[in-house]
């Protein structure tokens, strides 16, 4: 302090001293916000938050008009990732990095649907991921619906694929299996029917045959591609199941 100073009167080296005080201070505070700031100016234009919900009608496949069980069915795309998988003992398997289901804006949908007890949700599930220009996306599994026991798979089987040119667009190959019903069993062999008299290899002892693979029929089916609108909801269907659409852009002002 120089001669003629007041004590009450801070200096410019005291008022620079407070002003880096308040500096740090605010920067203690605050670094969240400043985080969160910068976090959201990364954000690119193309991310979004993709949403799915897939369910079933509760209809009796007799009841139906479609008879899809002599259809020749064309085998739907190779996947690459996994959606939504569920094994024989009901444990979901997925690739993606799903987001916590109450925060998809699909889940009202999907609560509303299981109410009207005409439908049973399957699978709510829905990810964060950039969707540039010419995006190209690989093929993403999904098995979900009743086990057919003997046949090893779910009942509703195929792929779901996200593409963008100008616009996002999804393209559905899903199958709805069931059982095939009983054929007439073959007559019993007779005595002159043996296996060494039609030539078929006998039996070792103690061997015992291969279960035979439950034969599967087509229900229906979804060959569906269809353009996406931002926060809007979209249906792709058929007679006995349905897929609900949902993309929600998440940029700076999110």
């Amino acid at each position: 302090m120089t001669q003629g100073d007041s004590p009450l009167q801070p200096t410019a080296h005291s008022l620079r001293a407070l002003a880096t005080c308040a500096l740090v201070l605010v920067a203690l505070v605050f670094p969240a916000g400043n985080a969160s700031a910068q976090s959201a100016q990364a954000v690119p234009d193309d991310y979004y938050r993709a949403e799915f919900v897939i369910f079933e009608r509760i209809v009796d496949p007799e009841t139906l008009d479609e008879r899809m069980a002599g259809r020749e069915i064309a085998p739907t795309t190779p996947p690459g990732d996994t959606l939504w998988a569920v094994s024989e003992q009901g444990e979901v398997t997925t690739t993606l990095n799903l987001a916590p289901e109450q925060d998809l804006y699909l889940k009202t949908a999907a609560q509303r649907l299981e109410r009207s007890g005409r439908y049973r949700v399957l699978m709510t599930a829905g990810w964060y991921q950039s969707f540039p220009p010419d995006y190209e996306g690989p093929p993403l599994r999904v098995a979900l619906g009743d086990w057919i026991a003997g046949a090893g798979q779910r009942e509703i089987e195929g792929t779901l694929t996200i593409r963008r040119q100008r616009y996002l667009h999804v393209s559905a190959e899903l199958n709805h299996w069931r059982a095939a019903p009983v054929s007439t069993p073959m007559p019993v062999a007779g005595p002159e029917e043996t296996p060494m008299a039609t030539g078929e290899d006998p039996m070792l002892p103690g061997e015992q045959a291969a279960p035979a693979r439950t034969p599967l029929e087509l229900v229906t089916w979804i060959r569906e591609t269809r353009r996406m609108r931002s926060e809007e909801i979209h249906l792709l269907d058929s007679p006995t199941i349905g897929v609900l659409v949902f993309f929600k852009r998440v940029g700076a002002e999110d």
